[in-house]
């Protein structure tokens, strides 16, 4: 887990989101159990659990008594929707505040964002 602001719980939430979002976990597999995150994670199972929880109440996962957590067939798509609301004000507009701070103009500002999106691989 990292040091982020983020309660321990969401950040697990986020990481189970995560391996849904990058195809790791499919629509009908089993999603990591609670004993599995705690240890992985090296946090209480009280903990990873109410993480777990936070993805059944939106839908993401399904609970199936005495066998697991699984992930629901639309789960990447309340995910993805979800992440794509949240986008704006959780990202772009810390990330515009930060320049103006450091004096980016709107073209410097986009010539940072394309040279860095280039070397993930995007606009290829």
């Amino acid at each position: 887990m990292n040091s982020e602001a983020e309660p321990l719980f969401v950040q697990v939430g986020r990481f189970v989101q995560d391996l849904i979002v990058d195809g790791s976990l499919q629509a009908g597999q089993r999603a990591p159990s609670i004993n599995e995150l705690a240890a992985f994670h090296e946090i209480n199972p009280a903990t990873a659990r109410k993480g777990l929880i936070l993805l059944v109440d939106a839908g993401v996962l399904e609970k199936r008594r005495g066998i697991g957590m699984f992930v629901t067939p639309r789960a990447r798509d309340v995910i993805l929707y979800e992440r794509r609301h949240e986008l704006a004000g959780n990202f772009i507009a810390p990330m515009i505040d930060e320049a103006l701070r450091l004096g980016h103009t709107r073209e410097s500002l986009d010539d940072l964002i394309r040279r860095v999106a280039e070397s993930r691989g995007m606009y290829r």
